[in-house]
């Protein structure tokens, strides 16, 4: 099928659009009192080792003695990676069904924080129907910061207006947005799917199909962050 949309490009979050992270409702389950879930959201994202983790500058076993420390939660090293490492859900049947779909029109990526723990099973979970994944342990920047896109762009060698992005976290949809990616909040599988058919996006034939994830579509450059499964 031919592409003659106005993007070269679809551009996916992981976490919060195409798969559950539960980590904000397991953490609160270790955290003294009783935090709501965006406090405890507030907390993960400002935190210092979460954040260096995820750009890969510190092993697994210093990241989770620092959260540990700075979240005082009452669990032991190897007890925090066992359950954070469960925290990243593998997505429905009906998200790899939709990506299939889409992947028969367009080049499919993922834009992604994740780190060393979390990025294999993300990349062995979606490589049959995303050609190209960015992750930031991998990349050594995080979302929002300006950089990571950046590397998206150029590696994607194509214009960023011609890039749709998807994310639950609108700090991140508007640092897109500043670099010039048509980049829109979407918050879980049924609201990207209404934004996709909004923008004309979905062809409903295609993506209501089983499961082709064998023939999904590649993004015209390979990332340089791309492991082995990818080449």
């Amino acid at each position: 099928m031919a592409n003659d949309s106005v993007f070269d490009v679809l551009l996916f979050d992981l976490g919060g659009v195409l798969m559950d992270f539960a980590g904000f409702d397991e953490l609160g389950r270790f955290l003294p009192g009783t935090p709501t879930r965006p406090e405890i959201r507030d907390l993960w994202i400002r935190c210092d080792a979460v954040r260096r983790f995820e750009r890969g500058e510190i092993t697994a076993d210093r990241f989770a003695a620092s959260v540990i420390d700075e979240l005082q939660i009452g669990l032991s090293p190897p007890e925090f990676i066992r359950n954070f490492v469960d925290w990243a859900r593998a997505p429905e049947p009906e998200t790899i069904s939709l990506l299939g779909g889409l992947g028969d029109t367009y080049p499919i990526a993922v834009l992604s924080n994740a780190n060393e723990l979390h990025t294999p099973l993300h990349r062995e979970r979606f490589r049959r129907v995303v050609g190209t994944f960015y992750f930031s342990d991998e990349i050594g920047h995080v979302k929002p910061d300006r950089a990571i896109f950046e590397h998206v762009i150029h590696d994607l060698g194509v214009s960023p207006h011609r890039i749709a992005f998807f994310d639950d976290t609108p700090m991140n949809v508007e640092a897109a947005r500043e670099l010039g990616i048509t980049a829109h909040t979407t918050d879980g599988i049924d609201e990207l799917r209404a934004r996709l058919r909004k923008l004309r996006l979905l062809d409903r034939s295609s993506a209501a199909r089983p499961d082709r994830s064998s023939d999904a579509a590649r993004p015209r450059r390979r990332s340089r962050s791309s492991g082995p499964d990818d080449r």
